[in-house]
């Protein structure tokens, strides 16, 4: 009963949370999805009554209009561009970041993770809004580099309302979380491993290729995943950054929710972009268990 009662207490209340801010969300946009706009924004009634008859109001027409302007589609494949792009760099800067963190002395180790998470301290908006100023036309780092390429026969470049400044800021707010997972996997091998391998006549690069890096995949895969989803629903930087010529997905849902106030079709982009998220999710499982079954 003592026993029952502990997994009862340990698996209800992460399932309830899930219930309350994930489960009834996404049933409620589901519905709203099937309705048809009001006529000042938000929801249409559900039903009306006619003739003594409840006439129900729902309707495929949002999701026709998906399907129909390819625009939406072509710009949720340019969000999961984004996204890939922004896990590969955080990839390939946290990953030698997070075997030095794992590889160093525990009073270095502390200091260093403290320095990772020191970001979360300030408040996000502001931190968005700093490299703003550092990418600004005006800034010391745009005008240095614009003289560098003049004085190398090039046209100085613009770097804020750019792609590349929405990248700088997805790949700023997100590395944490691509470093932590690398570090928690890397910290627990084995170095007796790597002994054997050089033992063995490995060089530097076949001890990393066939020791070090099939062991940090459920790593990779857990930092990815961790910077992929929400990269791909962010709605923030592109519009602080990006401009609007680096609109993503989220900022079409925002806009559709808040300006446009088209609660229907606004449901429906955030199904399209809840189902491309877990259709993603399941497919990196299937990689990662497939992986670890070769392995």
């Amino acid at each position: 009963m003592r026993d029952r009662f502990g997994k009862w207490a340990l698996s209800w209340p992460p399932l309830l949370y899930l219930v309350l801010f994930f489960l009834i969300p996404s049933l409620i946009m589901l519905v709203a999805a099937f309705r048809q706009p009001g006529d000042y924004g938000g929801l249409a009634p559900l039903y009306l009554i006619e003739d003594g008859h409840r006439v129900w109001q729902l309707t495929l027409d949002n999701f026709h209009r998906l399907v129909e302007e390819p625009l939406y589609v072509e710009l949720f494949i340019k969000s999961a561009g984004y996204a890939a792009i922004t896990t590969v760099v955080c990839l390939v800067m946290a990953y030698p970041l997070a075997w030095l963190i794992a590889r160093s002395g525990k009073k270095y180790r502390d200091l260093l993770l403290l320095l990772v998470i020191l970001p979360f301290w300030s408040n996000f908006l502001i931190r968005i809004y700093a490299w703003m100023i550092i990418l600004g036309p005006q800034s010391a780092f745009t005008k240095a580099l614009n003289t560098v390429l003049v004085a190398l026969g090039f046209e100085p470049v613009r770097l804020l309302f750019t792609s590349f400044a929405v990248i700088v800021g997805l790949v700023y707010v997100h590395l944490p979380f691509m470093v932590l997972p690398l570090y928690a996997n890397l910290e627990k091998h084995d170095m007796a491993l790597l002994d054997a391998a050089q033992d063995l006549g490995a060089n530097a690069w076949q001890r990393f290729w066939r020791v070090t890096w099939p062991l940090s995949l459920p790593g990779v895969f857990a930092g990815s995943a961790l910077v992929f989803i929400p990269a791909l629903g962010m709605f923030a930087i592109p519009d602080i950054l990006g401009g609007t010529e680096s609109i993503m997905i989220g900022n079409l849902i925002k806009q559709q929710i808040l300006d446009t106030r088209d609660w229907p079709f606004g449901s429906v982009l955030s199904i399209m972009l809840t189902g491309g998220v877990l259709l993603i999710a399941v497919l990196g499982a299937v990689v990662a268990r497939k992986g670890k079954a070769r392995g």
